[in-house]
């Protein structure tokens, strides 16, 4: 254990000491505001405060955690040994900058607090935050921070006896639309048959009308191949099911076939099985728990995991509505535009919700990469895809992080914009598993 002496201990302190010493690197922390409780410790400890008591190990603190609410800070990024870093210290400092006040910032998302401009879809883009502006948005730099802290401690504290955690893979699958022509309503069919055949279409005509009478397999229809590649590379995969009812932007099979269902309770019976809430439920808690409680009387199971549709999420509100209907894992963290790190860690953590100052018992699991933000926004072919999955996962592997995937079940139909990228979600489980 160590123990952090630090002036008062607030909530913030507690939980973002806890997530970088307890959960990134292993170590059980304890807190004193107690001078002599600090001093007789004969284990390892640091002073978290303005000026250090003595000649212990000792980190200056920025005043980020001794405060509430939000603020618009001025933040200035400097480097330590090449690694990006902000809030920065003086030289009576074990380390050149306040390590936990900036990971705060970063896994609070504390700036999307702020006032912001939002996209089309009324998300906070990639592009206002820090870590975009300032080009660390593909490092995971608070597990990179951790691990250069771990070695500083391990020269100050040799005899505590260290543990390091391990890499970790999840395979995470949405299913936007399960069918491309399968088990659609008949005005839905026609209507796409005919808008086929006014826009001269004749390759989706074709498609539609052979999918329909059986002549071939629905292409959107993967989840065989999705399944035989998670028993192949032994990959933990979860499947986030969209059940909404129909709009412009959920355009899946309905939730009240029986096809649908049957599938739906298929995959639950080999893989993890969450919800995928609707396009117009990011701030409407009466439709999340709508979709919720269909899911559930499918699976007969109860719904603990949860990924935003179009990744639309709005903090705290929506990770609120999640809390209330008790659902326990988060996966809506990243960006549509941008590949990397949202909260800059490969490391699931809780959501600290800054407008009650609590922890909250929601875990939230940043993905690093996805399929459409590869294709449809960054423009990039297969190939070149693969080689940005690479370079992520190597980042990831280098601090025992856990590397989250996002693809699609449309990713391997090799069919209309996914021509020619059948092979990328195989060739990511062979990378992401090596």
């Amino acid at each position: 254990m160590i123990l952090v002496y630090t002036h008062k201990i607030t909530p913030r302190i507690r939980y973002i000491f806890k997530h970088i010493l307890a959960r990134t690197l292993l170590i059980p922390v304890a807190f004193t505001t107690k001078v002599e409780e600090f001093v007789a410790h004969n284990g390892p400890k640091l002073s978290y405060t303005k000026t250090p008591l003595g000649t212990e190990f000792f980190i200056k603190s920025n005043d980020l955690l001794f405060e509430q609410g939000v603020n618009d800070i001025d933040i200035n990024v400097n480097n330590w040994d090449n690694v990006p870093c902000f809030f920065a210290t003086n030289i009576k400092s074990a380390i050149p900058f306040d390590i936990f006040a900036a990971s705060f910032y970063l896994i609070s998302r504390y700036e999307e607090y702020l006032p912001h401009v939002k996209d089309t879809h009324g998300r906070y883009t990639a592009a206002q935050s820090l870590a975009y502006k300032k080009g660390f948005l593909e490092k995971p730099v608070v597990d990179i921070w951790a691990y250069k802290f771990l070695e500083i401690l391990k020269e100050k504290f040799p005899d505590y006896a260290y543990t390091t955690r391990t890499y970790n893979f999840i395979s995470t699958i949405d299913v936007d639309n399960a069918f491309a022509y399968k088990y659609k309503s008949l005005v839905r069919s026609v209507g796409g048959f005919l808008n086929d055949v006014v826009r001269f279409k004749i390759f989706n005509v074709w498609n539609r009308f052979a999918v329909t009478f059986k002549i071939k397999n629905d292409p959107f229809d993967t989840f065989k191949e999705l399944l035989k590649f998670k028993d192949s590379y032994k990959v933990k995969t979860i499947f986030f099911f969209l059940i909404g009812d129909y709009t412009t932007f959920d355009t899946n099979v309905s939730a009240s076939k029986e096809q649908y269902k049957l599938l739906i309770k298929e995959m639950v019976d080999y893989a993890d099985v969450g919800l995928h809430p609707s396009y117009f439920s990011m701030q409407k808690a009466t439709l999340l728990k709508k979709e919720k409680e269909r899911l559930e009387s499918i699976t007969n199971t109860p719904v603990k995991s949860s990924r935003q549709h179009y990744l639309r999420f709005s903090l705290p509100d929506t990770y609120q509505h999640l809390i209330d209907l008790e659902i326990e894992e988060d996966h809506s963290m990243g960006y549509a535009s941008n590949i990397g790190f949202r909260a800059g860690t490969c490391t699931p953590f809780y959501f600290y919700d800054i407008d009650f100052e609590i922890q909250t018992p929601l875990k939230v699991y940043p993905f690093a990469v996805m399929d459409t933000t590869l294709n449809d926004y960054m423009k990039l072919t297969p190939k070149q895809s693969l080689g940005k999955i690479r370079d992520l996962k190597n980042e990831v592997k280098a601090v025992n992080g856990t590397f989250i995937t996002l693809f699609h079940n449309e990713t391997l139909s090799d069919y209309l914009r996914w021509k020619g990228w059948k092979r990328l979600y195989e060739a990511t489980l062979k990378i992401a598993t090596a």
